[in-house]
């Protein structure tokens, strides 16, 4: 698991094998930018703070030296969960 602060805007993360991004802290409304770089064959997941435009999340690249990009923006966070709307992902590989 990878756990992304949300008290920060930009996340650059270098990731190997298989991980599941989380999430803590963070503000309603605030946007973020998540940066991922594989590193060997990565299979990427994320938690159900997650939601996607689809309902389901996107299928990212497991190539070694992939390159996506993620964005979303925190809907509501707190003891009824927290929420992150985001948006689709980009391949740059």
């Amino acid at each position: 698991v990878c756990t992304l602060n949300l008290s920060k805007q930009d996340h650059h993360l270098i990731l190997a094998g298989i991980t599941t991004l989380s999430c803590q802290n963070g503000t309603a409304g605030d946007s973020h930018t998540v940066r991922i770089v594989n590193s060997g064959i990565t299979t990427v997941g994320f938690n159900t703070y997650f939601l996607w435009p689809s309902g389901s999340s996107p299928t990212m690249p497991t190539a070694d030296g992939a390159i996506s990009l993620i964005s979303f923006t925190v809907q509501r966070v707190g003891t009824a969960g927290t929420q992150l709307l985001s948006g689709a992902s980009l391949d740059f590989s």
